[in-house]
């Protein structure tokens, strides 16, 4: 789920949509407002180009995440294996990534990408997760799954190899799910493992299970990290690596994303 917090104290933070956690302060959230109307004004004006003027309205906080991205692929194009994110919600991530692969890598077909999500929002919630997660919230629609599978399908025909199909969609609550994906996809190393589920407890659960198919090199990305609103992915973090045995990084383009190299 992307950040939608981090310039506001936690008095002022809310929910949106969905669930969704912003502590925006009212000027900004108004400003996105501002650029989201302007976009679906200028959208049908665009003609073919649309993809490219459509930056005109792309506020900074998108932007820095495709920064945030763009440098974290480039840190595994030496290192085999697959991507795995989990937690989609609409697939902003695995649609960037699947782009990020045409553009520095085209003709890697082994570097699969994997998207994990129930589509329904937070299965489980814990007591380690704290007073803002409830179940439901970062939900997509019902069916969304076959939407976003014909998004990325419609990325990969513009890039080579189009004919091969190198993404995978796998719904359910990943706790039970990666069990049977670890079965069904026994030579899959992982490159790039994102934690993007928030909570504690799917968190824990496919940590612990996937660290078997890591290297030495492959990226542990997180998206809630020494976050106060989402305690339970740090402390499921804590907790099966430990703070004192892995050397974890953070971005400046992203207020609680972090990242390890696995093996350092």
């Amino acid at each position: 789920m992307s950040n939608t917090y981090g310039e506001a104290s936690q008095s002022q933070a809310r929910k949106m949509q969905n669930g969704e956690i912003t502590i925006r302060p009212q000027q900004s959230t108004e400003a996105i407002a501002k650029l989201h109307s302007t976009a679906k004004e200028l959208l049908p004006q665009y003609g073919g180009m649309w993809g490219t003027h459509n930056l005109v309205t792309m506020p900074r906080s998108a932007l820095a995440r495709v920064i945030y991205y763009n440098e974290l692929y480039q840190k595994i194009l030496d290192i085999p294996g697959v991507i795995c994110e989990f937690g989609v919600q609409w697939g902003a991530t695995l649609a960037l990534l699947t782009n990020l692969r045409g553009t520095h890598e085209p003709f890697n077909a082994s570097r699969k990408i994997f998207g994990f999500d129930t589509f329904d929002g937070f299965s489980h919630i814990d007591v380690k997760d704290g007073a803002w997660p409830k179940v439901g919230d970062y939900k997509s629609v019902p069916g969304y799954e076959d939407k976003l599978g014909e998004i990325l399908s419609t990325h990969e025909t513009l890039a080579p190899l189009a004919h091969l199909k190198k993404f995978e969609l796998v719904k359910g609550d990943a706790s039970l799910t990666i069990d049977q994906w670890l079965e069904a996809h026994p030579y899959a190393m992982i490159s790039m493992a994102i934690f993007d589920m928030d909570v504690y407890k799917p968190t824990k659960d496919v940590l612990q299970k996937i660290i078997p198919r890591l290297t030495k090199g492959s990226l542990l990305v997180f998206d809630e990290f020494n976050c106060e609103y989402f305690p339970g992915e740090t402390l499921a973090v804590q907790e099966v690596l430990g703070f004192n045995n892995i050397k974890f990084r953070h971005s400046p383009y992203q207020s609680y994303c972090a990242w390890a190299v696995f093996g350092e």
